[in-house]
């Protein structure tokens, strides 16, 4: 495999240097992984050494990142046990001491799906090809049935109309501020990163502030039956595949498409198939993406933009193997960290963490688009405390970039 990249040294060590970036970045929380790859493609002109060794630790660093950030987000932001039915389902796994299954739930769901994503790729890409000039010119249709189908999957009318509401405020709050000039410190700004940090890590965190934090969690066997565990992960492998070609649709959403066409479970069973089918979905979404770029010539990841907008080589047979090695990594990393995460958060006092962890998103705000980027993260936080007051899912909080997207 690797003789398609030419000098190994270089290469390898271009990997190895990405892995250790990815790892430290996808333990920190509220850093998104389109944000990280940017940063990281923002300095890698000044990196010395061959180019293809530099775009080699660019995508490594991103695909450790995309595997390792479930550690923090199931580690930060646990609610207190009274409120677990509106937590997340990660955090309702580690309310019960099933914390360290959902971590092996995420790396099986990863490791498969990666597996998985490149046979399927490659017809799925031809067809892509046919059919994405007619998907392009309706757009606006394609986002429309997603938005559609989400608020579908909720389970009750009252849960419909609170969709429809956060899909307005998310969409308001999306229309009114991606246009906005910034000007932080950073030499790649925007403002996806307090967007997202806003929307779907602060609500989550100010939640949890009364709760107890991580509780002593129990051990690691996989307590879902394999036929659940093999439906979960080709849900979210195909969803991953709709994701790699779409615009503006998350592995979030993706999942949660995916599990509607599912047989309905118990709240338990739901929950561990929500992780394993977001984190396939995740992970395939990067492998479609490199075939996306290679077929459509349209970069879909962070990496990929990253990688085109530094004039880096981003070539199937370079990027391909990089994703693979760097992935296999990531799998493997997850349990290993997660669990000394887990113990570690679960010694530390709630309502400092929350505090610590708010601050940092503040700061990284601000270094990403200045007060501007403060002022996003702000709104975007009072958007996101709507779904669990409302009862309805986060996931239609995506329509921030949906519907802008969607009206060109």
């Amino acid at each position: 495999m690797w003789d398609m990249l030419g000098s190994d040294g270089p290469v390898f060590a271009g990997v190895a240097v990405g892995i250790l970036l990815g790892t430290c970045s996808g333990l920190v929380p509220g850093l998104h992984a389109n944000a990280f790859a940017l940063l990281v493609a923002s300095v890698a002109a000044r990196v010395p050494g061959p180019p293809t060794a530099v775009a080699a630790a660019v995508l490594a660093a991103a695909t450790v990142h995309t595997f390792l950030d479930i550690v923090p987000s199931l580690a930060l932001g646990v609610p207190d046990a009274g409120l677990a039915v509106g937590a997340l389902p990660g955090h309702r796994l580690v309310l019960g001491g099933r914390g360290r299954e959902a971590l092996r739930l995420s790396a099986v769901g990863s490791g498969v799906a990666l597996c998985l994503a490149v046979p399927i790729a490659i017809p799925f890409t031809a067809a892509a090809t046919q059919v994405y000039p007619v998907i392009r010119e309706h757009l606006w249709a394609v986002l429309l049935a997603v938005v559609v189908a989400l608020v579908w999957t909720e389970a009750s009318t009252r849960a419909r109309v609170a969709a429809v509401v956060t899909i307005v405020a998310a969409s308001a709050l999306g229309l009114a501020v991606l246009d906005w000039p910034t000007s932080g410190p950073l030499p790649v700004g925007g403002l996806l990163s307090p967007l997202f940090a806003g929307l779907f890590g602060v609500p989550v965190l100010l939640d949890a502030k009364d709760g107890a934090g991580v509780p002593p969690q129990g051990d690691a066997a996989l307590a879902i039956s394999p036929t659940t565990l093999a439906r979960s992960i080709f849900a979210g492998s195909g969803g991953g595949a709709f994701v790699g070609y779409l615009p503006g649709v998350s592995a979030g959403v993706a999942g949660t498409l995916a599990l509607a066409a599912l047989p309905s479970a118990d709240q338990d069973t739901a929950a561990r198939s929500y992780v394993v089918a977001t984190s396939a979905a995740t992970t395939a979404t990067s492998v479609f993406a490199l075939f996306a770029l290679a077929g459509l010539g349209t970069p879909r990841t962070g990496a990929l933009v990253a990688l085109v907008a530094a004039d880096l080589p981003s070539r199937l047979s370079i990027a391909l193997p990089v994703t693979l090695v760097a992935g296999v990594c990531g799998a493997l990393l997850v349990p290993t960290l997660g669990d000394r995460v887990l113990a570690l958060v679960g010694r530390l006092d709630q309502r400092r963490l929350v505090a610590a962890v708010c601050v940092f998103l503040v700061a990284l705000s601000w270094a990403f688009a200045g007060a501007v980027g403060v002022v996003v993260l702000v709104v975007a936080a009072a958007v996101g405390h709507l779904p669990p007051r409302l009862g309805c899912r986060r996931v239609h909080l995506m329509c921030v970039l949906v519907t802008p997207l969607a009206l060109g």
